[in-house]
């Protein structure tokens, strides 16, 4: 069921330009929740969402949505605050990125947009498992993402976390291992409508991960996109495992999102 669920919502993304691309509506409105110090920035954190504000924001209000685990090595949320974009995150986790994980954003991007003047288009950032919400969000709401970060990031449900997950099977409601094996609604099988939208992706590995091993996600991710005529960077470190994500240094992240994204 999901499958064509997933399969559908791609199919309808590609409309994605036509939603929301009329709203002008900058009007300041307070953001929900307790506020809060965040690496120096204001955040205000709200049943289960999250939002950093910069020191000042940048024209267009741009902003980056993060996927899972918050705060962890945040080199790059810092750096893009620091060029005045806005952070959100929305918490969905334990649903590996199903249909109900990207309605939460699909109502938190909708809030952002229309209630606090957000640029309509978003770069997203994915960690780890994040990578499924990221590319499951993306493929259903093309004309939303004006970038794509992923960091040792799941494309692929079979090769991480693996068939046999109970909790992953229960979130897609597949009834056997042989479901997981026949679903068509990862994000390696659904690279095309992003690649024709022109999203361009970057994404950091560890070429010794053995949790989500390169050659099954980003690797095989880059070909396919690449095959398809997108833009797909791929920063490798040597030696490294599945931690520690990100870079020391994110200027290499900043400089990505500076050419594809901010040149335009």
């Amino acid at each position: 069921m999901y499958a064509f669920l997933i399969s559908t919502l791609c199919l309808f993304g590609t409309l994605g330009p036509l939603v929301l691309s009329a709203q002008t509506n900058k009007t300041k409105v307070a953001f929900a929740g307790r506020q809060a110090e965040w690496h120096g920035f204001t955040i205000y954190t709200h049943q289960g969402r999250k939002v950093v504000l910069p020191k000042q924001a940048a024209p267009g209000r741009p902003w980056v949505l993060r996927a899972r685990f918050w705060g962890h090595e945040p080199q790059f949320d810092i750096a893009m605050l620091n060029k005045g974009y806005h952070l959100a995150y929305c918490n969905i986790g334990g649903l590996f990125g199903n249909p109900e994980a990207v309605a939460r954003w699909d109502a938190f991007y909708t809030e952002l947009t229309q209630k606090h003047g957000f640029s309509s288009k978003v770069v997203l950032e994915g960690f780890s498992r994040g990578g499924l919400v990221v590319y499951n969000w993306a493929c259903a709401n093309t004309g939303k993402v004006a970038a794509i970060y992923g960091d040792a990031a799941v494309m692929d449900m079979k090769s991480w976390p693996g068939v046999s997950h109970a909790g992953m099977r229960r979130a897609y409601h597949f009834q056997t291992e042989d479901d997981v094996r026949a679903f068509t609604g990862n994000p390696i099988d659904n690279l095309a409508p992003l690649a024709k939208a022109g999203i361009p992706i970057i994404h950091v590995v560890g070429d010794a991960d053995e949790t989500v091993p390169v050659l099954e996600n980003s690797g095989l991710a880059q070909k396919r996109y690449r095959e398809s005529g997108g833009v797909f960077d791929l920063i490798h470190k040597p030696d490294c495992r599945h931690h520690p994500h990100s870079l020391k240094d994110p200027a290499p992240l900043v400089a990505f999102i500076e050419k594809y994204v901010e040149s335009k």
